[in-house]
This record gives structure tokens, C-alpha cells and sequence, in this order.
């Protein structure tokens, strides 16, 4: 059986829910991941989100970012898991900027007993851009919030920059896995120090799968086969050679199912 691919929304982070949503239809991808901002999200987007949803019958894996801070709402969060919840996604996305995390743990169990029968799982991501660092760090807040919701996103450009090794990813219970993220990136490593090359890293720089220097074939191998893959490619240079959606989108899922059919 193929594995399941979703075009990431970080693909293309300069538009909107249902241009992600339609683009990712065009392309061929199986679902959509979508970016919600509380702020700024209203009643109409879910309607006309939904609308494109069952226009071209895609599904949401993921609804992002619940982004946990020392000061955070969580009423701003609650909303992007309600959000989510409305459009049928399958996980939420979080990732925690607070240097307790006894207190992240708490805050994220509030939100799993918020997504309790939603059909959401709520996924820590972890990477050093953030408070949670690495697999073992989050691993340790998932153990303090203790609910059947909680669950690990494993992203390839973290696990590399965290030091992570491909034997603690090959080690974890599948059941913490709903889905993971997948890209590539080069080998060349940003100071973990330096906030801004660790972000542009992130967000500027990966590379379409087998074009970088991960061991995205080890990594694979180590995931349960049956985890779909969100597609999370943050790419300045495809953003700039692909300035309309659907081409983009086609051009990262073109290049990924050629690196899965090379690895099969």
C-alpha cells in the first residue's frame, strides 16, 4: 500500500486555507495540512474552508500551530483544536517555547482533555528552536501529561539538529505516532545558538527529499509504515521558482513519490 502524503501548509505559507486545500487536490497529494491563526480566523474562513473540503473531497491531517508559551492563552489554542475539530482534521500541531515543562505538560493536557472526542490527537513536535529540544525532552513531557491524545511529530530537519538518533526513533511505540513530517535538508548544520540561522534553517532552507544530505531511508525505515507523511518542505527557492500554488505543490509531490519509488 502507498503511504499517505499531505501537502504541509508550510509549502505555502503566503496563502490562504483554501488555496492550500484546492492546491492540494490539483497536485495529487491525499490530504492537506492546514495553518490556523486565531487571530485572525473567523466564522467565514471554516465555512468557505469546508466548502473547498468538500468540493474536492480532501482531507485535513493536520490543523497548526499551537504554539505554548510562559504567557500563552488557552483559549487562543482551544480555538485552532475547535477549528480543526469543524474541518475534520486528525492532529493539531504544537510545539512549546516555555522553559517549565511541568508547567507545558500541564498546559497540554488541558488540551487534550479540550480535544477529548473530537477526533484531534494533539502532537508535540520538538526541535532546537524551541523549549523542547529534543526526542528525549519531549518524550518526557508527554510522559507528565498522561493522555490517550498526546503524541510525538517527528520531523527529519529537527531530529538532525537535535542530535536525535535514528535508534530512539526506531525504539518508540507506534501508538505515539499518528503522523510524521518529511523533508530533506542540507548537511551543514545552523549554531544553535544563532535564533535566526536556526529559523531561516527551518523555514528558508530544506530540500525536496533525496536532493539533501539526511538519512531520510534510515529515518523512513525507522517510522511505522503505515504513518502518513506530512510533506513539510519550507523552501525560499521553491517558493521563488513556484510562485503560484498548484505548480508548487505538484513539483514537492512529484519529487517525493520519485524518492519513495527509489527507496521501495
Amino acid at each position: 500500500m502507498a503511504r499517505k502524503l499531505s501537502l504541509a501548509s508550510g509549502v505555502l505559507p503566503e496563502f490562504g486555507a483554501v488555496d492550500v486545500v484546492e492546491a492540494g487536490a490539483e497536485a495529487g497529494f491525499d490530504a492537506v495540512g492546514l495553518w490556523i491563526d486565531p487571530a485572525q480566523w473567523t466564522a467565514q474562513h471554516s465555512r468557505d474552508t469546508r466548502a473547498a473540503l468538500v468540493r474536492t473531497g480532501m482531507p485535513v491531517l493536520d490543523v497548526e500551530v499551537v504554539w505554548i508559551k510562559p504567557d500563552s492563552a488557552l483559549d487562543d489554542h482551544r480555538k485552532v483544536i475547535d477549528v480543526g475539530a469543524d474541518l475534520g482534521a486528525g492532529n493539531v500541531l504544537c510545539v512549546s517555547s516555555d522553559p517549565d515543562h511541568g508547567a507545558a505538560a500541564e498546559k497540554l493536557a488541558a488540551l487534550c482533555r479540550h480535544a477529548e472526542g473530537s477526533g484531534l490527537r494533539v502532537a508535540l513536535e520538538f526541535g532546537i528552536f524551541t523549549e523542547v529540544k529534543n526526542l528525549a525532552q519531549a518524550l518526557g513531557v508527554i510522559r507528565q501529561v498522561d493522555h490517550p491524545l498526546a503524541a510525538l511529530l517527528i520531523d527529519p530537519i529537527h531530529v538532525d539538529r537535535s542530535g536525535t538518533s535514528l535508534a530512539e526513533i526506531a525504539a518508540l511505540d507506534p501508538a505515539l505516532l499518528p503522523y510524521a513530517q518529511f523533508c530533506d535538508a542540507r548537511a551543514k548544520r545552523p549554531d544553535p545558538s544563532d535564533f535566526a540561522a536556526v529559523i531561516a534553517d527551518a523555514v528558508d532552507l530544506r530540500e525536496q527529499c533525496g536532493e539533501g544530505a539526511l538519512p531520510l531511508a534510515d529515518l523512513l525505515a525507522a517510522l511505522p509504515a503505515e504513518v502518513p507523511l506530512s510533506i513539510e518542505l519550507r523552501s525560499a527557492a521553491l517558493r521563488e521558482a513556484f510562485p503560484d500554488p498548484v505548480p508548487r505543490a505538484r513539483t514537492v509531490l512529484e519529487a517525493t513519490r520519485g524518492w519513495l519509488r527509489e527507496m521501495a
